[in-house]
């Protein structure tokens, strides 16, 4: 009888947190738990595209990397590649002067294998914003975000601008806690109503004075696209910018559900030799080839400090539109990163992109950038010394 007693009370327990858990708009938690910690994890995966409905961004047009007759001469050092591996490094690599100098994949992943950007999709929303204010479907960085998302309520801060979503300084009060699965991040990637849920919060702060990094911003600037260009933020990428820069794979950008939208925040699916097209875009002041994707000027702001204050109430230097900005030994690094220590860093002085792609990250220490960044970009400049 005490054995039939726990059964009935753990059914009823389930029971329990199922009504809960529906009751309270929370059906994503069972997705979160499912893909997280039953598959021994706190977080997402490199590979969750494969777990989701995904929408392809087409590749037209290749234009192969050159290789340089000095690639892959030289190894990563030990004490790097002791770093690699204690990180879950997938892939590194070095382009010099437009030409690749080093490349390295481990476990099994290729120079077409794709792996997650993560928040590195950011920095592909600011190109397509750029993009569409080139073309005359965006008038402004500052005009109002109610002029192409009328349903969502600005009412008490209506100079709400899209240059405050690029600047992560709108205001609104999206929570941007990773281990929390109740926060905007699990909610957005493991749930399937990605514009109830992002319209459900609220601007409750100033818009232009703070930095405060939520996904949600992004969010928001993928409806924009979607709006003023009349395509899915996908189609649109693929059209006006991956086609362009000569991408060799088709990327995957996944969706809420099926057919539904593009987790824009995060989730576009790539290999490092196409993300590194998106930093060689930048470091051509938004030129490639024949065609001039996003303006110089555009480009400028982008990459210049926001006139914001930091969480520390400081002037914030480490941050653009959309675009996170770092100093190297006295060198400027303009670079897209990810959670799990995704990076697409350039450091123009140099000519020099380098891509990294792994597992895990040495977390930040307040404003500063993740350590590891500088890692792998002390180890890309000594290949470009060995090249020299």
């Amino acid at each position: 009888m005490k054995a039939v007693k726990k059964i009935a009370m753990w059914i009823g327990a389930g029971i329990l947190f199922h009504l809960i858990v529906v009751f309270t708009g929370n059906a994503h938690l069972y997705n979160t738990l499912e893909n997280t910690l039953f598959q021994g994890r706190l977080g997402p995966s490199i590979a969750e595209f494969q777990i989701f409905s995904n929408r392809e961004v087409l590749a037209r047009n290749n234009q192969p990397w050159p290789i340089s007759s000095m690639a892959n001469q030289k190894e990563v050092s030990p004490e790097t590649e002791v770093k690699f591996e204690e990180l879950g490094t997938v892939a590194f690599l070095v382009i010099h002067k437009d030409s690749i100098i080093k490349e390295q994949y481990w476990e099994g992943y290729s120079a077409n294998s794709k792996s997650n950007s993560f928040s590195m999709a950011k920095s592909i929303l600011n190109i397509a914003i750029g993009s569409l204010i080139r073309e005359g479907k965006i008038k402004s960085l500052d005009d109002p975000i109610a002029l192409y998302l009328p349903k969502f309520d600005v009412s008490k801060f209506p100079e709400l601008s899209i240059r405050h979503l690029l600047q992560m300084s709108s205001g609104i009060n999206f929570d941007e806690n990773y281990i929390n699965p109740f926060a905007y991040p699990a909610k957005a990637n493991y749930g399937d109503d990605l514009i109830n849920l992002t319209y459900s919060y609220k601007v409750t702060k100033q818009p232009g004075e703070q930095f405060e990094y939520r996904s949600g911003n992004s969010q928001l600037l993928s409806f924009i696209i979607e709006k003023a260009s009349e395509m899915s933020t996908s189609q649109y990428v693929s059209e006006k910018i991956w086609k362009k820069i000569g991408a060799k794979n088709d990327a995957l950008w996944s969706l809420d559900k099926p057919e539904g939208k593009e987790k824009a925040f995060c989730c576009f699916n790539s290999n490092a030799r196409d993300f590194a097209r998106i930093g060689k875009l930048f470091l051509q002041q938004g030129v490639w080839g024949k065609d001039t994707i996003v303006d110089a000027e555009f480009v400028k702001a982008s990459l210049s400090e926001a006139p914001i204050i930091d969480v520390d109430n400081n002037p914030c230097k480490r941050y653009g539109l959309h675009w996170w900005l770092h100093n190297h030994d006295g060198r400027e690094v303009f670079y897209a990163r990810g959670i799990l220590g995704q990076y697409i860093a350039v450091i123009p002085d140099l000519d020099l992109i380098m891509v990294r792609l792994g597992h895990k990250r040495i977390k930040p220490n307040g404003v500063e950038a993740p350590p590891d960044l500088d890692i792998y970009l002390q180890e890309a400049i000594s290949f470009v010394r060995s090249a020299s």
